[in-house]
């Protein structure tokens, strides 16, 4: 059994390690990261090097905490001032969108498999299931590609991905659970009784996710713990306590622990820095190891006899489906630019969520439970493909893309300001180009409101005073207001590729 143990260990190194190499690759070229995890799984797995992975069980309850943990810091992430003028349109995109999308999409999946797999005999309630595990903008893919490719956009846009695809997953979840509820069914459903419970899910979700958010507020900052290392532990554990909670309250938990993790996010509590990074790199781990274990549960070979309807369904979805669907909701937004829209309506991907909603009729033994798996697979597939490595394209093709403000990250100084305090932190090397007006530091021209607060000397730090003199090759750390002024001060020492 411990060498079983051993084994396991090691492969699971060898796959994080790949992944991690992989996430490297995909930022110097361009391809989704996510893509690359799917990827190491996928060769790692029963038609690749042979690991024999079938437990549906274990791959959704991973699945499931891994997306608990991606929403928590979605939202922790999510600034409410930045969402608030949009959060009219993201709501609308991340409700009625989601269930336009299914319905739209659901009969055209039937269309499809009915003239390219008439023999199969799937219904249209089987087809509104596979829609539905679509349906949802996968939040997975849109946070870890929008900030990976650092991609800034105007008009508000990226507030209102962000939004959407961090709150659309509990609807396609519910409809999801209740389309496999009515297959499972013999009688006709009540859909009075079907609608309000939808409703009241995401009504007890929004509502235990605020509540219990303030009060893991209020408890970690109460709370003294003297090992300060803990507080990122505890948040998790709030986020966990979340989820359950809501769950066993007959809520929807996902939705619950997006809302929680806006509310804990955007409030004031010890240690939010060290928190904030904590679940930035959990939420990246999550994302790997779900990914990972997607790849290893997927059976390629399978994908072969569904290859033309899956790329028919697949470019439907990206080309009529989304665009239709997007474009209807947001109708009564007029003021709102076209090609806003049409960058909405590209950016409908697909990544962990559908595939681990797809499992669902695995683990329920729903009819036709598998080909719904494989369709999705290679949908996402399809979708990071030709959505996920073509965003910054599309973003500037449409002149949607605004030229990020560079600044030199801080990578010589292990030091940490909190959140509430409103300045810009850099780091520059001092060149002989910025000595050339005198060589001590009241010789350099830096703005009002911006102070060299440290010095890094062959790894030797000191606190300079105005008369410190500096010699080429220090690192300097600099703090001032805003970003306009760090712009001033790098233009006035001729700092070049900030």
């Amino acid at each position: 059994m411990n060498i079983q143990i051993e084994v396991a260990l090691l492969i699971l190194s060898i796959l994080f390690f790949l992944s991690i190499l992989a996430g490297k690759a995909s930022s110097r070229y361009g391809v989704p990261a996510l893509l690359l995890f799917l990827g190491v799984g996928i060769l790692f797995g029963s038609d690749g090097l042979g690991i024999q992975f079938e437990n549906i069980q274990v791959a959704n309850a991973i699945g499931t905490v891994a997306l608990c943990i991606i929403l928590f810091s979605g939202g922790l992430d999510t600034k409410i001032s930045e969402i608030r003028p949009i959060l009219p349109q993201g709501i609308i995109l991340a409700t009625s969108g989601v269930l336009l999308t299914a319905l739209v999409t659901g009969v055209v999946i039937w269309w499809v498999l009915g003239m390219t797999m008439a023999s199969a005999g799937i219904s249209l309630l089987t087809s509104l299931l596979l829609a539905s595990t679509m349906a949802s903008t996968d939040s997975a893919s849109v946070f870890s590609i929008l900030r990976a490719k650092n991609l800034h956009l105007k008009n508000n846009l990226r507030p209102m991905l962000e939004l959407e695809s961090g709150s659309n997953d509990p609807m396609a979840y519910i409809l999801v659970i209740t389309l496999i509820d009515l297959i499972k069914l013999s009688n006709a459903p009540n859909y009075w009784v079907v609608g309000g419970t939808l409703i009241l899910q995401l009504g007890i979700g929004a509502l235990l996710g605020f509540a219990l958010g303030k009060l893991a507020v209020r408890i970690i900052n109460r709370i003294k713990i003297g090992n300060d290392s803990l507080y990122p532990i505890l948040i998790f554990t709030f986020c966990i306590f979340i989820f359950s909670l809501t769950y066993f309250s007959k809520g929807n938990g996902f939705l619950a622990v997006y809302i929680g993790g806006l509310v804990i996010g955007n409030s004031k509590f010890v240690h939010k820095r060290s928190s904030l990074g904590f679940f930035d790199g959990l939420a990246w781990m999550s994302q790997l190891i779900m990914f990972l274990t997607l790849g290893l549960l997927v059976n390629p070979h399978e994908l072969i006899p569904i290859i033309i309807p899956g790329l028919i369904i697949s470019f439907l979805m990206i080309f009529v489906t989304r665009p239709f669907t997007v474009f209807l909701s947001l109708l009564p937004f007029r003021k709102m630019p076209f090609k806003d829209k049409t960058f909405v309506s590209w950016v409908g991907l697909r990544g962990a969520v559908p595939i681990i909603f797809a499992i669902y009729p695995l683990v329920e033994n729903v009819p036709h439970a598998r080909l719904i798996f494989n369709i999705v697979f290679l949908c996402t597939l399809v979708s990071l493909v030709v959505q996920g490595t073509s965003l910054p394209l599309v973003a500037r093709w449409l002149n949607l893309a605004e030229e990020p403000t560079q600044m030199n990250k801080v990578r010589n100084f292990d030091v940490d300001f909190s959140t509430d305090i409103k300045s810009v932190t850099t780091e520059i090397e001092i060149t002989p180009k910025i000595l050339e007006n005198g060589n001590q530091l009241m010789h350099l021209s830096l703005p009002d409101n911006t102070l060299v607060v440290m010095v890094n000397r062959d790894n030797n730090y000191f606190v300079p005073t105005g008369q410190t003199i500096l010699e080429e090759k220090d690192k300097i750390l600099i703090i001032t207001d805003n970003h306009e002024a760090l712009m001033e001060t790098y233009k006035n020492l001729g700092v070049e590729n900030a």
